[in-house]
């Protein structure tokens, strides 16, 4: 009974953690990274095809975006999420299987006129599409007996439509353990969703770091920050250009504009245009709208139950199409733009920050985390330009961040989640960057008495008597590595190929030889046609 800690260990993003128990292996997220990598990477040196399940805990992409890769390497268990979770994963693992298709395929065609190699994407449509076959919707609060070692039972952890704290019940050799898998827990008082719930048994607890070193400053009121922004910046002629969440946070700003409209913060442009710029935030909200009574919140279920919708109003414009999307900003009206990403590495926000950040009557408005690395937190941080598109882009708007408004937890409200559980054996303090996770795992030893640690990439533990069985990686990276992180993949997805086959003759062993002989005959002539 072990645990590895895979991703997201001294890091904040690509949430993935290993589980063995008896002969069951399962994955808890399985994500992908954003931004640098600090540490060298710990390679899952488990043959795909030999794990058994995935739990995920939500369907941001850093906990969800890697599944289509793990299925091209030869996965084909379950994956149990809620309800809402696979609705969205629905859309969003698609949304970057065409992402990775065509940043490969924009790349492709500089590396033809420059004559240089081509790369292949991480993943493709098609092993997307496989992928989310193997989804199982699960309700919060129902215990679900997958298998005799394992059952587990989700949780509202408050920060996405359908998140969720996993509860993990784990039995091995007459010995049970329970771990809690917190997820990305809320900071509660959010639009639209249900605040996080609180468990207080296991016997070891996960619980992530993002916000471990900070307190949220709260606005008196979001919707009247905004309609100040709003108003401050349309008042100039430009436009209030907004990096969102396709999920989750662009449903947030709706709401607050929907405010803004309603009660009439804006009296002398009440009829100011929002422009949602993304076929997957279209989508997504599409799915809010499905999951009303599983997740909504008191106040957003008094909304629809008079007739209303709390994330539509008059004024707002969706763009889905490409040549949508380009008139927005040949369109000379102030007006308020919100497109993804969020942290400006891709999408067609990148397009909009082009058109709009050399323009200073206009302003940039983050409201979300933004990883080290990206062009968000490049931003954020004061650049005077940035390369876009392979142009020089002068930074003339003003860059302004209304942080409150994160999803995440901020440091009181990750002290009160965890202060629920009575003793825990140990606390793996997880996602959070390099020296966070540490503070905030001090900060729990010395507030309650916990044993808590943040482990790193490669770390091992045994669940039976709580010791390390495996030291991860503690190499500081010192250089970007080479090459084309999709291309490298490549090959190895033809080895994990090539092991998924030698796990099928492992188990043919007993069948007719008439069924024996054909196999071979098979192999043998896949093998000739890629020796010539």
């Amino acid at each position: 009974m072990k645990i590895r800690f895979v991703g997201a260990a001294h890091e904040v993003t690509g949430s993935c953690h290993l589980v063995e128990v008896g002969n069951i292996t399962f994955l808890v997220d399985c994500g992908m990274k954003q931004g640098p990598d600090i540490y060298e990477e710990q390679e899952l040196d488990v043959d795909a095809s030999k794990i058994d399940y995935v739990l995920v805990t939500h369907a941001h992409i850093d906990h969800s975006g890697l599944l289509p890769l793990l299925y091209a390497h030869g996965f084909r268990g379950e994956i149990f999420a809620t309800t809402a979770t696979c609705n969205l994963c629905d859309i969003m693992l698609k949304d970057s299987a065409h992402i990775q298709m065509s940043e490969a395929e924009w790349k492709n065609r500089r590396a033809r006129r420059s004559g240089k190699e081509e790369i292949t994407p991480l993943y493709n449509m098609e092993d997307a599409e496989n992928v989310l076959e193997h989804f199982v919707a699960c309700d919060y609060h129902k215990i679900i007996d997958i298998c005799d070692e394992l059952s587990i039972r989700f949780y509202d952890a408050g920060h996405l439509l359908g998140s969720s704290s996993i509860e993990v019940w784990l039995k091995e050799d007459g010995v049970k353990k329970k771990v809690v898998f917190s997820g990305d827990i809320g900071h509660g008082n959010k639009p639209l969703i249900r605040d996080p719930e609180f468990i207080d048994e296991a016997d070891y607890v996960l619980i992530e770091s993002t916000y471990g070193d900070r307190v949220h400053s709260f606005p008196s009121d979001f919707a009247k920050s905004l309609a100040e922004t709003i108003q401050n910046t349309l008042s100039k002629g430009g436009n209030l250009v907004i990096p969102a969440f396709s999920v989750g946070r662009t449903q947030e700003l709706l709401y607050f504009i929907r405010r803004i409209k309603e009660e009439r913060m804006l009296s002398d442009m009440q009829d100011f245009e929002v422009y949602v710029d993304s076929p997957l935030s279209v989508e997504a909200t599409n799915i809010f709208n499905m999951n009303v009574e599983d997740c909504y919140d008191d106040e957003a279920l008094s909304i629809v139950r008079s007739g209303g919708n709390p994330i539509k109003f008059d004024g707002l414009k969706v763009s889905v199409t490409p040549e949508e999307s380009k008139m927005i900003n040949m369109e000379s009206t102030p007006k308020v733009i919100i497109s993804a990403s969020g942290m400006c590495e891709a999408g067609r926000i990148r397009h909009h920050l082009k058109h709009n950040l050399w323009r200073s009557e206009c302003t940039i408005l983050f409201v979300g985390y933004q990883v080290v690395g990206t062009l968000g937190h490049t931003l954020l941080n004061g650049a005077k330009e940035v390369r876009l598109f392979g142009e020089t882009i002068n930074v003339n708007a003003r860059i302004e961040n209304m942080p409150g408004i994160s999803g995440h937890a901020d440091r009181n409200m990750l002290l009160e989640w965890i202060s629920k559980f009575k003793s825990p054996t140990k606390v793996f303090v997880v996602h959070g960057e390099d020296g966070v996770c540490d503070n905030f795992a001090m900060d729990i030893r010395n507030m309650y008495g916990f044993d808590a640690y943040a482990p790193y990439m490669g770390d091992e533990f045994d669940l039976i008597n709580g010791k390390q069985t495996r030291v991860g990686a503690r190499v500081v990276r010192t250089k970007k590595k080479t090459g084309s992180k999709a291309s490298s993949n490549v090959y190895a997805r033809l080895l994990s190929a090539g092991k998924r086959l030698l796990s099928a003759i492992e188990r043919s062993e007993g069948m007719a030889n008439k069924d024996l002989a054909k196999f071979a005959d098979q192999i043998n002539s896949l093998v000739d046609k890629w020796e010539k």
